[in-house]
């Protein structure tokens, strides 16, 4: 492991690929039909190609890379894919503070490199057919080949959608030479995810972690603390319900973000 202030002198490019890969879900409960009509006309609007396609190219504007080429498609009758990708670029001299450990910046303050790369977004949009939840997901890849991980991206990426629940996946693979001949297989200290990630961040998130360090395989799952049923209402006031219909809405909303969060269907 290579200490984040030790450069290395590598033989030729750096070789090797991080990648960073995350689903974020918004949840929703739409109760009549025509909710859901409305709900899915939302999410196609603020969800769109053209939205995904800003998105991704702040992200690149973010770590200062240059866009290749851009291929962006919407689907009928809903959801988005959009694929960029990128080319390195002059960058600036790295420094000890660019390999350390640290949180990404939020929105408007992020500031990193890259070196060659691809970022991609697919949405899900999808509904339960009897009880009224609704369930968008957003899967989005970054991936690099240099010296910068492409977690720094991560903050920017989790404020920019409605995040509920997030998975994030992060995996340094391949590797790279020294001028000695001497195989390097990740150039930077990472113990969590959670490490790149800002203080109100974690603060909003529970969060556990399923690491294998020895392949440099790391994974963190993220589920909201604070829960507010009239955040996850759409076109409906909470104060409209009866105690007992908040309370069943409530329940069914939770158990589909704690299924997702733990990848399992839990038992009635």
């Amino acid at each position: 492991m290579i200490e984040p202030q030790q450069k290395i002198r590598i033989h030729g490019f750096n070789n090797l690929t991080k990648s960073l890969s995350f689903c974020i879900y918004d949840i929703c409960y739409a109760e009549t039909e025509e909710q859901r009509r409305q709900y899915i006309e939302y999410i196609d609007e603020q969800y769109n190609a053209d939205r995904l396609t800003e998105l991704l190219t702040e992200v690149v504007d973010i770590i200062g890379a240059n866009v290749l080429n851009i291929a962006c498609q919407d689907y009928d009758p809903e959801g988005a894919s959009v694929t960029i990708l990128i080319a390195e670029e002059p960058v600036h001299k790295v420094s000890a503070e660019d390999m350390e450990e640290t949180p990404g910046p939020l929105p408007d303050s992020l500031v990193a490199h890259l070196d060659k790369s691809h970022i991609c977004v697919h949405t899900y949009p999808e509904m339960h057919p009897d009880n009224g939840i609704a369930t968008f997901r957003a899967d989005i890849e970054v991936s690099t080949c240099g010296v910068i991980s492409p977690l720094k991206a991560l903050n920017f990426l989790i404020h920019s959608f409605d995040s509920d629940v997030v998975t994030v996946d992060y995996r340094v693979r391949g590797f790279t030479r020294d001028v000695d001949g001497v195989k390097h297989y990740i150039d930077h200290e990472i113990n969590s995810i959670q490490n790149f990630l800002s203080e109100d961040t974690k603060n909003l998130y529970q969060m556990v972690d399923v690491n294998v360090y020895q392949d440099n395989m790391f994974h963190t799952k993220m589920l909201l603390k604070d829960f507010n049923l009239s955040t996850y209402l759409f076109d409906k006031a909470a104060e409209t319900l009866s105690r007992a219909e908040q309370d069943e809405i409530s329940a069914r909303i939770q158990r589909e973000m704690q299924e997702i969060f733990y990848a399992r269907n839990l038992p009635e």
